[in-house]
């Protein structure tokens, strides 16, 4: 059985020190080019990012090809080539400015372009219909080249496959019989054809409908299936035919993750193959897809939903618009059956939503034509069953599931923080990296004074390290001793970065009104990018930078209190930031963070969380003991609650002076002395139409970050809340959540076996 992995990112981040580890020859490197007179970690600081991602999506497929390598899995990564990742940040004058990310301009060593394996994708075209059956012709062309990146496994002897797909014109593109006339106009049109891999949409829960996006989507599914189906045909496993013709057994050698709705159309596209091309049954064929496909949702955000205009489908691809209909047409006719009458339930339940302008909703494409469903951290997965697909649960409750996310304790603990991953080992051995679970054994040195000091000591050199590379590369000193209080993540309205905002003002405000008095000195760093056409978040990025001016140059504040931008946020800077980290900021308004992992990678990394009970915070709640988190603010209940009562954002205003006081600084200019209007739009939001209600968990926000100062000063306390929070954070390993899905979604059994090196010949 074959696990194929399809995603629109893959942020794999750098790769020479995730090979160096993984393939157990690090310190060997190490040793061998510091013979040479050099440094490795120079040289690591030279390799570019392959940034193929927008953010925790991307990632979690990157932390995914190395749990499923790990776990000896035929697993096979499937997405696009892009041209440019996700765009580099600048910030200049104090607002982002992105620049293209040509992460290829000297080539990428750990790729292999696959000529041989070049596989044809159709677009436009019309459809004819006839006895022999159905056929898309008058279609245009675009080859799409495959490239193969190795992902090996942790010291099993396991290299499985990334295959990216680059767009490449066909020789004779534009230069058919029609077009006689321009043959140097013919040859420059081939851009419009491989414009298909050459740009990531930098959209992170948010759904923009152009159709070169749905040209992507269309575009790494069709070479993909394809890809899927040759390999099927000529495995010769439990197959006497040369070629394997009968398309039975095609659920139980082929598993297809859909890494959200993004590669959805793997659903029509392999009815149409199997229909139109193999000529199976059409019910056959439907069962087949069904068993084959799998969905994972990633948001309930309803604007990041993906719902295609039916107008856009027809001109792009006019059978799969046929092929909805007619699957729709099925779902729709059980459904009427089973709730005779109930006309709301039918528009509800549709794939297709009518309107002034007709819409495919893909997620519900993608309810329909997979065997299981899962949401990403439990509270997520009940909101899915609870609310967003509320009906199709009821129709189906079996299909639906959790697998709570995971990270891969190679990169994130390893390769990251090889000090902490020493002083583990050396109290409970080196099994951990394959079996996270086995950290709840460092329970047992709690109160183990050596083992206190050593992880503290482990954290300070870290912070040493990182304040050094900010010194280095951004000319800003930072107090090393202070509290490293660290938000990094997309900046987007419900991640909250305003109530941090908000926090740091009233911080100020403390430190300004009484400067004798002590205070618990704090670095506050807050990174990420946003959206290029996201005003409001564009705004929070201005704001930030702007309390940073006012606060970092003001005298009476001194070390106590820093404000920092961290700029071009990446997996490569994460590396560096999360094992200095001492406080880790996970405050999105319950019930939308759908499970984060960034919060995971600090948990692992010796970082106490302040945050909400949304996503896997729940979960680390629940595996560590709420009292070793500080969990602060409203329930998905009282979230509730609060939109039925009406919220309104002037009750809070008005109560509370400190609230106030920030607000109307922002307000009138005190962090906008050039521009004091500069900020108009995001106080309106804030108190006029705020879908995230910082206002409401402000309060609480200040008093639990007051219990974050209490206990900061008794750093012995501290490290064994640290400690506890490492001890309990096994559950997160991607190693658990692929084991999950192997199991429970996939029909396979993961193997920890070591298949023998290349170099000894096999049983």
């Amino acid at each position: 059985q074959r696990i194929y992995y399809l995603s629109l990112e893959f942020y794999m981040g750098r790769t020479l020190q995730n090979t160096m580890v993984n393939l157990g020859l690090q310190n060997a490197c190490d040793e061998a080019i510091y013979q040479l007179g050099l440094d490795l970690e120079e040289l690591e600081e030279i390799e570019e990012d392959a940034g193929l991602g927008n953010g925790g999506l991307g990632r979690l497929a990157a932390c995914f090809l190395d749990s499923m390598a790990t776990l000896g899995l035929a697993a096979y990564g499937y997405g696009i080539r892009y041209e440019f990742g996700i765009f580099n940040q600048r910030i200049v004058n104090g607002w982002q400015v992105e620049e293209a990310d040509d992460w290829l301009r000297y080539g990428n060593p750990w790729e292999k372009a696959r000529p041989e394996y070049m596989l044809p994708v159709h677009f436009y075209g019309r459809v004819e219909h006839s006895p022999e059956g159905v056929k898309w012709v008058d279609t245009q062309v675009v080859l799409a080249m495959p490239y193969d990146t190795p992902v090996p496994g942790y010291k099993n002897n396991t290299v499985n496959t990334m295959r990216l797909w680059s767009a490449k014109a066909p020789n004779d593109f534009n230069l058919q019989e029609f077009n006689v006339g321009d043959y140097i106009e013919a040859v420059l049109d081939r851009n419009l054809a491989e414009n298909i891999s050459r740009v990531l949409y930098p959209n992170d829960n948010f759904f923009e409908g152009k159709e070169l996006r749905l040209k992507q989507e269309y575009f790494v599914v069709a070479a993909t299936l394809q890809d899927i189906i040759r390999r099927f045909k000529s495995s010769k496993f439990g197959c006497r035919d040369p070629v394997r013709t009968s398309f039975e057994t095609f659920p139980d050698k082929v598993a297809i993750q859909l890494n959200d709705t993004h590669p959805a159309l793997s659903i029509p596209e392999l009815m149409r193959i199997l229909v139109d091309v193999e000529k199976v049954d059409w019910d056959k064929a439907w069962e087949i897809t069904k068993r084959t496909c799998a969905y994972t949702n990633h948001t309930v955000l309803p604007e990041a939903l993906e719902r295609w205009p039916v107008s856009m489908f027809e001109k792009l691809l006019p059978r799969h618009l046929e092929i909805i209909y007619a699957l729709n047409q099925m779902h729709l006719d059980r459904v009427a059956a089973l709730y005779p009458g109930d006309i709301d339930r039918l528009r509800r339940m549709s794939v297709i939503e009518e309107g002034d302008c007709k819409r495919i909703n893909m997620a519900h494409l993608c309810v329909i034509g997979s065997h299981a469903v899962n949401g990403v951290a439990r509270i997520h997965s009940d909101i899915v069953k609870n609310s967003v697909f509320k009906d199709f649960y009821e129709l189906e409750p079996e299909k639906f599931q959790n697998k709570t996310n995971g990270i891969t304790p190679r990169r994130w603990l390893l390769l990251c923080n090889p000090g902490l991953a020493d002083v583990i080992a050396e109290k409970i051995g080196e099994g951990f990296v394959t079996d996270l679970s086995q950290l709840k054994k460092l329970l047992d040195f709690i109160n183990n004074e050596t083992f206190i000091r050593d992880v503290a000591k482990v954290k300070q050199e870290n912070k040493l390290k990182f304040s050094a590379y900010l010194e280095e590369h951004y000319k800003v000193k930072i107090n090393p001793s202070s509290m490293f209080d660290v938000q990094v993540k997309r900046i987007h309205e419900y991640k909250r970065q305003l109530l941090n905002c908000l926090h740091a003002i009233t911080l100020y405000n403390r430190i300004r009104s009484d400067p004798s008095k002590s205070f618990v000195p704090r670095t506050i760093m807050i990174g990420g990018k946003a959206a290029p056409g996201y005003h409001m978040a564009k705004m929070i990025i201005k704001l930030i930078t702007s309390i940073g001016e006012v606060i970092n140059n003001d005298p009476y504040v001194g070390d106590k209190l820093k404000v920092i931008f961290l700029e071009n946020y990446r997996v490569s800077l994460a590396e560096k930031v999360i094992p200095a980290a001492d406080l880790s900021q996970q405050i999105s308004t319950a019930g939308t963070e759908a499970s984060g992992t960034g919060n995971m990678k600090f948990m692992l990394n010796g970082a106490l969380t302040i945050g909400t009970m949304d996503g896997a915070n729940v979960e680390m709640a629940e595996e560590a003991g709420e009292e070793n988190l500080f969990i602060f603010g409203m329930r998905v209940e009282d979230v509730e609650a609060l939109d039925r009562q009406g919220y309104n954002a002037r009750e809070y205003y008005e109560r509370l002076p400190e609230l106030r006081q920030a607000i109307d600084q922002i307000s009138s200019g005190f962090f906008s002395p050039r521009d004091p209007g500069c900020f108009r739009d995001v106080v309106n939001m804030l108190m006029h139409h705020d879908r995230f209600k910082v206002f409401a968990d402000y309060e609480a926000y200040i008093k639990c970050q007051g219990q974050v100062d209490q206990l900061f000063m008794d750093p012995r306390e501290w490290t064994k809340k640290v400690i506890r929070n490492i001890a309990c954070s096994g559950k997160f390993s991607s190693d658990r959540t692929i084991t999950e899905y192997a199991q429970e979604i996939w029909g396979v059994e993961p193997s920890s076996t070591k298949i023998p090196p290349p170099n000894l010949p096999r049983d």
